[in-house]
């Protein structure tokens, strides 16, 4: 059903129709399934579209071994697939099963915005860059024959586990029942105001250092900015409900920087 939107001046009532409806859990579940279907996708066809485009460009960009033209994947690109679709598949089950939304619907149109962030940057561009075997990832060598692979696979873990953890207090911080805002006091909340932003973007550039990929440092740049929005609206909202309560951050995802 439509939802309505009213706003009231001195002089009249204003009224605007949104349009259908979508549940807010349907949009992420959306969003981040765009990557789960781009990268099993190129990996599904890189046999038959890389060799077709590296005849275009192979004027552009490094010389791919024979063997990873036609055959299988290098062990730093199936260590990246396996990095990237465990995060979504990580994002998915948060979701379902841990996330609470204070909203229970948005303008279904939204659905095409919030998705295309996803599903172009990590999913289709990401994918479409990583499993090319001319990409810095093909190029990058054997996995963990690098320092920058253990130092990304280390970020990336930490990353995951301690964003996971902050989701988890975060969705049990209002007992059932229960509808006032508090104070969040978890892990990493001393050091900023959103520290689930701060492990997302530790694991994202895990992720990076080992995949070595310019489209996937351009995703978390872009993604970093609208968190780093956002964080800001927390802090202001907190700052102003709970004035003598609220310990002010400074910093709002990564401390000494944002």
């Amino acid at each position: 059903f439509p939802s309505l939107m009213t706003r009231r001046t001195n002089k009249a009532c204003f009224l605007w129709t949104l349009g259908p409806q979508i549940s807010w859990k349907l949009v992420y579940l959306c969003e981040y399934f765009g990557p789960l279907v781009f990268h099993p996708l190129f990996i599904g066809v890189r046999n038959h579209l890389y060799p077709l485009i590296y005849s275009v460009v192979k004027g552009y960009v490094p010389a791919p071994a024979p063997a990873t033209l036609t055959g299988s994947l290098t062990s730093v690109q199936q260590a990246a697939f396996y990095m990237i679709m465990a995060h979504f598949v990580k994002r998915e089950l948060e979701v379902l099963f841990v996330h609470k939304f204070s909203a229970n619907t948005m303008p279904a149109n939204f659905i095409i915005r919030n998705s295309f962030f996803y599903w172009v940057f990590a999913g289709l561009l990401g994918a479409f860059e990583i499993y090319a075997p001319f990409s810095p990832t093909a190029q990058a060598g054997a996995f963990l024959s690098s320092p920058l692979d253990f130092i990304g696979l280390a970020l990336y873990l930490f990353g995951e586990l301690c964003n996971a953890n902050v989701h988890w207090y975060l969705s049990g911080l209002r007992k059932p029942g229960e509808t006032a805002r508090k104070i969040p006091n978890g892990l990493g909340f001393s050091l900023v105001t959103c520290p689930n932003y701060m492990f997302e973007i530790i694991a994202w550039i895990g992720i990076i250092l080992v995949t070595r990929s310019p489209t996937l440092v351009i995703f978390i740049i872009i993604g970093s900015y609208y968190m780093y929005i956002w964080g800001r609206g927390k802090e202001k909202a907190y700052r102003k409900q709970f004035p003598d309560q609220y310990k002010k951050k400074r910093y709002v995802m990564l401390p000494g920087l944002l």
